[in-house]
């Protein structure tokens, strides 16, 4: 395996010599099978055409990850498996620092941008009275306390203010304090049925969250704590109603936009969300199937999915796409955007598409 400065001495410069951007995914993901590649992190070049960099190997990703999350301030990633397990990774030295299993298990976590705590749900397949966050140490892996919110706690989000952790448990959102993990405000119901992403604007006054019946997603507004409008896709073939789930839901970092995933239609449909509710703008045609999933790159150039697929999110065209050092496509639902600059980390991304629109 090459090390972090040899392989980035290797790439083909970028068009910014200072900072160099690449994306890491994981595999095997833990909720598909298309587009697998080994075991471990694949590394791509965002500026030089999304190519494939290298690999680092990480054996114990072979029990499928069901989420990646990342801090600029610890300068490390940390993964959820669904064997119970969440670790942490350090991405100057590609090593795993700890590791750690849980009774419970670990779904989507989050981390706070201090770095003083990472939030882990307890995870969708879970039921129990304890079901909801674990609190946990970065520095080390140690379950600081246990907060019992709900039933099937399975994707969360830390703000990017540094305020407020979601949770999504079965048909409920839930706002906690970022310092205290105290409760705050729960909202239900929201997402027709079942617990599904969502994503949240930069003020932390509204979340999208998608529905579970069909492709569309509820309109919330977090500080009244109420769902304020159902919207649904609108299929273009049919002009109906789309009766499938929708997994995954993204705001472009300047917020002008909202796309969501249609998997099972193997299709992205965007929305206007300078509007309230989000107006259907279109849909972009996907190359296969999968877990759903919407993410974009920080200067929001480029949209991300759960298929090999890279978008320009100005035009909507395919502009590249995954495929690992065997020409192979390689897909994954777990991607974070990292930077560096004169070889150092600088940024560290979220696995989400949260808003990051500058208050007025």
């Amino acid at each position: 395996m090459k090390s972090l400065l040899a392989a980035l001495a290797l790439c083909i410069p970028s068009a910014n010599a200072e900072v160099r951007r690449f994306l890491y995914c994981a595999s095997p993901d833990g909720a598909q099978v298309q587009g697998i590649s080994g075991k471990g992190l694949l590394v791509f070049d965002i500026d030089n055409g999304h190519k494939f960099v290298r690999r680092i190997e990480i054996p114990i990703f072979k029990e499928g990850l069901r989420g990646l999350t990342g801090c600029t301030t610890t300068k490390h990633l940390y993964y959820s498996t669904t064997n119970r397990r969440l670790g942490c990774f350090d991405l100057e030295t590609d090593k795993v620092v700890w590791d750690k299993q849980f009774p419970a298990g670990c779904d989507r976590a989050c981390i706070t941008p201090d770095g003083k705590t990472i939030y882990a749900p307890t995870g969708f397949w879970f039921k129990g009275d304890n079901s909801g966050f674990l609190a946990i140490n970065p520095e080390n892996g140690e379950l600081l306390k246990q907060i019992p919110i709900g039933p099937q706690a399975h994707n969360s989000i830390a703000s990017l203010d540094g305020k407020f952790v979601y949770l999504g448990t079965a048909t409920r959102l839930s706002q906690l304090d970022a310092t205290t993990g105290d409760l705050l405000k729960t909202i239900e119901p929201v997402g027709e049925v079942g617990v599904f992403p969502f994503t949240v604007n930069s003020q932390n006054t509204t979340a999208y969250v998608c529905l579970g019946d069909h492709a569309g997603f509820d309109v919330v507004d977090l500080e009244q704590a109420k769902a304020v409008h159902r919207v649904f896709a609108i299929n273009p073939d049919t002009r109906e109603k789309i009766p499938r789930r929708t997994h995954g839901a993204g705001l472009t970092p300047d917020e002008s936009q909202l796309w969501i995933s249609d998997q099972g239609g193997k299709r992205i449909y965007t929305f206007d969300a300078t509007v309230s509710p989000p107006k259907q703008t279109g849909h972009i045609d996907l190359s296969m199937g999968g877990h759903g999933w919407v993410c974009f790159s920080l200067d929001g150039k480029y949209g991300y999915n759960h298929t090999p697929d890279v978008f320009d999110v100005a035009t909507k065209k395919k502009i590249a796409t995954l495929t690992d050092e065997n020409g192979k496509p390689f897909a994954s639902s777990k991607f974070i955007e990292v930077h560096f600059e004169n070889e150092k980390i600088v940024t560290v991304s979220s696995e989400f598409g949260l808003g990051r629109k500058p208050s007025q």
